[in-house]
């Protein structure tokens, strides 16, 4: 750990000033929020990557973070070991969406007025290929079992994920994800459904 801070601003502050890999914020704090201290990170073009801590009752807070450009989201009293382990996800450039939660907080994307006119307009920008790739990315399937899908290589696979990402100017996979559903590419149910599925197969 390099820093440890009382309140958005100093996190804010620390983060620009110490450029660690990863932070951790609490939506909640005094002053500045863990949600406007996210977005003025994001604002901010740095390299850190801010993971949230949140409890069952915060998830709408928790979508709007994501959408500032948070990397993805971890409760509260999650065991130390997963702590850990999705410090080095974040860290190592993915994006991290606690399975407890992820159902939540795609009901709360249902409850958000679309945006989809300007959005759609930003997916002419991709190939068919790559809207496809997008498609899987908000199904919540892995690099190998997109790879399996369209019988291509995982390589070719991160390429295309690459791709879409610097095409839409966003910043990971979970902001593929809100981006996918805000502009009309793929439903809440088909998603919810498809993940349904996804957790009935091994993970790869």
């Amino acid at each position: 750990m390099v820093a440890e801070v009382a309140d958005g601003l100093e996190a804010v502050e620390a983060a620009r000033r110490l450029q660690p890999d990863v932070v951790l914020m609490d939506i909640r704090m005094p002053g500045v929020d863990g949600l406007e201290a996210t977005r003025r990170l994001g604002e901010g073009n740095t390299a850190t990557r801010v993971l949230i801590l949140t409890t069952f009752g915060l998830n709408e807070y928790v979508y709007e973070a994501l959408r500032a450009g948070a990397s993805g989201f971890l409760l509260k009293d999650s065991p130390a070991e997963d702590l850990l382990a999705a410090v080095r996800v974040v860290a190592r450039g993915d994006a991290l969406l606690d399975p407890s939660v992820t159902r939540a907080v795609i009901e709360e994307f249902s409850r958000k007025p679309p945006r989809r006119n300007h959005l759609a307009q930003r997916l002419e920008r991709l190939t068919a290929r790559e809207l496809e790739i997008l498609q899987a990315l908000a199904r919540g399937r892995s690099n190998a079992e997109i790879a399996a899908e369209f019988v291509v290589s995982d390589g070719t696979v991160k390429t295309h994920v690459a791709h879409v990402l610097q095409k839409l100017g966003l910043r990971d996979r979970v902001q593929a994800v809100i981006f996918a559903y805000e502009s009309g590419l793929v439903e809440v149910g088909v998603v919810e459904s498809n993940m349904e599925t996804a957790r009935g197969r091994p993970s790869r």
